[in-house]
């Protein structure tokens, strides 16, 4: 029998499961400023690896771990089904936002793409 607990048993297991390109994913998501953002596909094209599918599919499957507020649909719409948890991050960091129309009655608002899309530039260290 282990002498390690179960969780600890769980986070190697994961950690050993976890694909090469998913981790690469990961470690972009996680490189993104405080108020910026990167789309699916700038991700796929920082790796030169995979597209905008592929990168979300990590992000659903594996991005609890990062702040995965921060890659988002190049169209600047909220997550469906977590937008007003990611709307409290986009608050929080100063992430640019397109405020609703009025006519619009109560839909939330979009993401600023043209002022809060990063490019993987400064600070970015090179392509992973």
């Amino acid at each position: 029998m282990s002498e390690q607990s179960p969780a600890e048993d769980t986070r190697e297991e994961y950690a050993d499961a976890l694909p090469d390109y998913a981790e690469r994913v990961l470690e972009v998501a996680d490189r993104i400023p405080p108020g910026r953002v990167m789309t699916y596909g700038d991700v796929a094209e920082w790796l030169e690896e995979g597209g905008p599918r592929q990168v979300g599919r990590v992000m659903s499957l594996y991005g609890g771990a990062v702040p995965w507020w921060r890659v988002v649909r190049a169209d600047g719409v909220l997550l469906p089904g977590h937008e007003l948890r990611a709307l409290a991050h986009y608050r929080a960091e100063g992430t640019p936002l397109k405020e609703a129309a009025r006519s619009a009655g109560g839909h939330l608002p979009r993401l600023d793409m043209r002022r809060a899309r990063w490019d993987g530039g400064t600070g970015a260290g090179g392509h992973i």
